[in-house]
This record gives structure tokens, C-alpha cells and sequence, in this order.
């Protein structure tokens, strides 16, 4: 299935039904009165995050959708159905946008999690509703409300646990393929990945979600080769495999490789250059022991972190790269369990406070 993170799409809420104007006629009533029924409600937009989903695709060949109208008031006092809803499905981590593809109307991260993007009008009220003493034949009823309609902008952030940063040709597709089921496009050319591949990788029964992100080059700020569109997907992610290839001709080239996608990241904001990384030499199969002892010196004076060896080859240093990762986000899980705690401690408290604090006097 190909991958889209983006689509533009217009949807519109269902009109509310019409009141009816209508006068009860029978034989031997002389005087029915006024049964016109009330018009219906016109139907719901709605947007639902859903498990299963990946992409926008389906947004890309569909762009329009518009909820039902409400059913008219009838006489007889039979009031208008409710228009049928819509409900557009998009995959969990999906944000909706504005016409201005900038301002956010709402960001769905769980599963089951629905946003009402368009409410449908309310039905008119017959002329049975505005009877009274002084006029029991009323000859009037209420339209019902107009639709709402807007175009708005799907933006698809995939969540995972793991996201693998690097220059194109850093090795990330092989090691995903090395380490999951997931199966990349691997070829020895730059920017053979062109959309973000996702794969779980598992070791001692434990697994995480690992993000493979299109390859970052100097000016991808400014829209230099595909530029940081894929970055938004790393947001979401909780640990960063940033990946430099040793096969890069010099110590000082690899060093480069390195800050050149952590500047970029640097620029793109929304705190990338913040979170927690794990520096990889990779391709360690390819080059000699004395060029690998110099990157990896070099690498680590600029980083300031020890770089782990990986071969996606031979294996070599996987995993025990992969418990390291594991190792890390079950440290993280604890941390944020224990502010959860915390929290629900302070909680409780200050109701105890307020509890005392309260003399029983109103």
C-alpha cells in the first residue's frame, strides 16, 4: 500500500429538515388544528482514529464528504429521522488542521478517540409547535439550519518508540530489516526511502516499535532533497538511533555526517534535538580496525557519548544495541509511572487539605 502523511479534504454536515405546515383533516372533526411535524437533525461529521491504519491513502482519491440532510416535519404531527452521520477513519497519531494547514484543530493519539468536525444543522419546528391560545391555526414553520462546511488538512505522525535518524545511506533501512519483519527498499544509492517504514523488533520478550526515516542532507531545512516533511514523524518518537556510516572516507567526514543531521534537526524545532539519542558506527564490516578506532574516537569527542558498532551484515553488535534500546525504554516507562503516581499523590493531598481546611459554616 503507498504511504501518504498528508491529505486535504472538504467535508460538509448535513442540513437540518424543514417544519412542516399541516392542518389534521378527518371526517367529523370539524376543526383538526395544526399537526405539522418538526424537520430532523441533519447528520454529524466525524473523525475517528482507528488501529489497523497507516496511511492517508485513501483520503488522496477521496476528498469530498458530506453527511446526510435531516428528513422533513410530515403531517400527522410525525416529526423528521436524524440525517446518517459520517465518520472519516484515519490512523492513530493523525492531527487535523485548518484550512491554513497551520493552525490545529485537534490531534488524535489513542485508539478510539473521535473529534466532531462538522455538527449537522437542527431540524425547524412545524407549526404544531407554535400553537398557543391566541393562535391555534398557525400558518408558519422554521427551515432548518444550513450546513456547516470546511476544508481541513490530515496530517499523519507515526507514533513509535524508536526513530532512526541519519545522512541517506547510513544503513537505517537494513538495520529495520535486520532487526524486524518489516522489509524496506535496500539499495546502495542515496534516498532509496522515500516514505517512513515501520518495524517491531523484539528481544527477550520484550518489543518496540522502530520508525525508518527518510535520510536527512545539509539544507533539508530549506527543502534541499526531500527536505524535513518526514521529520514531523519523529516527534512522536520516544528514542532516537542516530546512525552514521563507517564507510564514510574520514574520521572528520563521519564527524560531519553526524553534526550535519543533528543541526538539521537543531532548525527543524518541536524539541528533536532534545530527546534522548543513541549514536551507532555502522557498516563495521566494511572498513578496517584502525579506520573504525579513529571514527569512533572522533565520533565521540563530537557527540560526547560513547558510539555502539553495529553491522547489519554479520550481525555484529545488534543485539546488544537492541537491549540497550530495550534497556532504555523500560527505564523511561518507570519514570513516567512514577510521576503518575506522584501525581495522584498531590491529588489526593491537596483534597485532604481542603477536606480540613473546611469548618463545616457555610
Amino acid at each position: 500500500m503507498k504511504f501518504l502523511d498528508q491529505a486535504r479534504v472538504y467535508v460538509k454536515s448535513g442540513a437540518g429538515g424543514g417544519g412542516a405546515v399541516s392542518f389534521h383533516r378527518e371526517k367529523y372533526i370539524e376543526f383538526g388544528g395544526p399537526d405539522g411535524g418538526n424537520g430532523g437533525r441533519g447528520g454529524d461529521v466525524w473523525v475517528e482514529a482507528v488501529s489497523g491504519l497507516n496511511t492517508l491513502i485513501d483520503y488522496r482519491y477521496m476528498q469530498h464528504y458530506k453527511a446526510k440532510t435531516g428528513i422533513h416535519g410530515m403531517g400527522r404531527n410525525r416529526n423528521g429521522a436524524k440525517g446518517e452521520d459520517i465518520t472519516l477513519k484515519v490512523p492513530v497519531g493523525t492531527q487535523i488542521f485548518e484550512e491554513d494547514n497551520e493552525t490545529l484543530i485537534t490531534d488524535l493519539t489513542e485508539e478510539g478517540e473521535r473529534y466532531l468536525l462538522a455538527e449537522g444543522g437542527n431540524g425547524g419546528f412545524g407549526n404544531a409547535h407554535f400553537k398557543t391560545s391566541s393562535n391555534q391555526a398557525p400558518r408558519n414553520a422554521n427551515p432548518g439550519q444550513p450546513a456547516l462546511e470546511r476544508w481541513v488538512w490530515l496530517r499523519l505522525k507515526v507514533i513509535a518508540d524508536v526513530g532512526l535518524v541519519g545522512l541517506p545511506n547510513a544503513g537505517k533501512s537494513t538495520f529495520l530489516a535486520t532487526v524486524s519483519a518489516a522489509r524496506p527498499k535496500i539499495a546502495d544509492y542515496p534516498f532509496t526511502t522515500l516514505h517512513p517504514n515501520l518495524g517491531v523488533a523484539r528481544a527477550d520478550a520484550r518489543e518496540c516499535v522502530i520508525a525508518d526515516i527518510p535520510g536527512l542532507i545539509e539544507g533539508a531545512n530549506e527543502g534541499v532533497g526531500i527536505g524535513t516533511r518526514f521529520l514531523g514523524h519523529v516527534e512522536r518518537t520516544r528514542v532516537l538511533l542516530h546512525l552514521v556510516s563507517g564507510t564514510e572516507e574520514t574520521e572528520q567526514d563521519a564527524v560531519k555526517a553526524y553534526k550535519t543531521v543533528r543541526k538539521e534537526m537543531q532548525k527543524y524545532g518541536q524539541g528533536l534535538d532534545e530527546k534522548f539519542e543513541i549514536l551507532a558506527l555502522t557498516k563495521s564490516d566494511a572498513i578496517e580496525e584502525d579506520a573504525l578506532k579513529k571514527k569512533l574516537k572522533a565520533l565521540q569527542k563530537a557527540s560526547g557519548q560513547k558510539p555502539h558498532v553495529i553491522s547489519a551484515v554479520t550481525h555484529q553488535g545488534v543485539k546488544e544495541l537492541l537491549h540497550i534500546i530495550m534497556d532504555k525504554l523500560d527505564e523511561m516507562d518507570a519514570i513516567e509511572a512514577a510521576k503518575e503516581q506522584d501525581n495522584r499523590w498531590q491529588k489526593t493531598s491537596r483534597e485532604i487539605k481542603s477536606e480540613e481546611s473546611y469548618d463545616g459554616e457555610i
